[in-house]
């Protein structure tokens, strides 16, 4: 099996769009057995062929939290010109709860200074799920949920979720 899902991730970065999305297609069909590829899946969230990128978004939906010992990999994610990057990279950080509490300043820097909405709300989430480890983060959650801008109606519910799941 290792030496199989080693095969698939390498074929994420084949030059032949069609042996990405097979790839990726089969990554997505492991669910769960995908998760030592969870960072991999990240980095290929960006690729160029939307294709690929759903079959990668139907991976990451099915593989659950990513394995402890590759989580300190995420953050630097956090900060990829991608939306997608960033978003699954929030994404499967919620997933670890409180075991991702190192990321919190990572999260935190997505949710301020992100230039795709998707992404400084995807932070916001994960942020709430990272629960009361994440209270450094109250402040600037405060800044967010204070927000009256329309468009930003739906950061502002997370941020303000977030603050209730934080204990501020």
């Amino acid at each position: 099996m290792a030496s199989e899902l080693a095969q698939l991730v390498a074929g994420l970065s084949a030059p032949d769009s069609q042996k990405r999305v097979r790839a990726a297609e089969q990554l997505a069909r492991l669910g769960p057995d995908a998760r030592p590829a969870a960072v991999n899946l990240v980095k290929a969230a960006g690729d160029v062929c939307e294709e690929v990128r759903e079959y990668i978004a139907a991976a990451l939906e099915g593989i659950g939290p990513p394995r402890l010992e590759d989580s300190f990999l995420l953050p630097g994610l956090l900060s990829s010109p991608s939306p997608d990057v960033g978003y699954w990279t929030a994404t499967l950080l919620g997933r670890l709860k409180a075991d991702a509490a190192s990321a919190v300043p990572g999260l935190s820097d997505a949710l301020r200074g992100s230039t795709a909405l998707s992404v400084r709300e995807r932070a916001a989430w994960a942020l709430g799920q990272i629960g009361p480890p994440a209270a450094t983060a109250l402040d600037l959650l405060r800044d967010v949920a204070s927000q009256g801008d329309p468009q930003l109606t739906r950061l502002v519910r997370l941020a303000r979720e977030a603050i209730r799941q934080i204990g501020g």
